[in-house]
């Protein structure tokens, strides 16, 4: 069914059944469609992964740092997840915080069957649309560097880095995701930061 969403998603368009009602927040959307889902609906839960993609693949090639194989098995795991299972959400939390619950323990369970050290030479590197090629070199040398220090933190520290800066979730919500109190989360975030800036403290501003 997977590969079927892939192909059909990258479409414009949904059908009334899977549509979103326009103007409503974005929460509030989410939950729409996910709604359709527990009711079994097809066309919901393809919109919702199409939804969620983008955000998990970050997260996951951030966190497993494997390649894009590896990244998609483990982001597909998690929706399947999220189809079969979706009676289990019971709304204590924001659908995304839940999501991204499954998805970190799918990536920890990736990561122990690993035999290889973790490689990042799969990871994008596109460039933004600064002007001149000068820009675009500097640009991608810089991310470059970002990404080998990402990959010099532990698995914990990635991911609590990767949940506040990148994914803008609160404390509280990462604490949920990877089952620990929030002053555990602060404490890996203190560490991450420190460890961070002596990685890169020789980029100065």
């Amino acid at each position: 069914m997977l590969n079927r969403i892939l192909r059909k998603t990258t479409q414009p368009g949904l059908s009334r059944e899977g549509a979103v009602p326009p103007g409503g927040a974005p929460d509030a959307a989410e939950m729409f469609l996910f709604q359709g889902v527990r009711q079994g609906r097809q066309k919901s839960f393809e919109e919702l992964y199409r939804l969620y993609h983008p955000r998990l693949q970050r997260f996951l090639l951030h966190m497993i740092r494997q390649g894009d194989q590896v990244v998609e098995e483990v982001l597909n795991d998690t929706m399947m997840v999220v189809w079969r299972r979706a009676d289990a959400f019971d709304g204590r939390s924001k659908l995304s915080t839940w999501i991204f619950g499954i998805a970190y323990r799918k990536a920890l369970k990736a990561l122990s069957r690993q035999d290889l050290p973790a490689d990042d030479s799969d990871l994008p590197e596109t460039a933004d649309s600064a002007p001149g090629p000068e820009s675009a070199i500097g640009f991608v040398q810089l991310r470059r560097r970002l990404q080998e220090a990402m990959s010099a933190l532990s698995v914990d520290h990635r991911a609590v880095v990767e949940l506040c800066y990148f994914q803008d979730m609160s404390h509280a919500e990462i604490a949920e995701i990877v089952g620990c109190p929030p002053e555990t989360v602060k404490t890996r975030m203190f560490y991450a930061r420190r460890r961070l800036r002596g990685l890169l403290e020789d980029l100065g501003e």
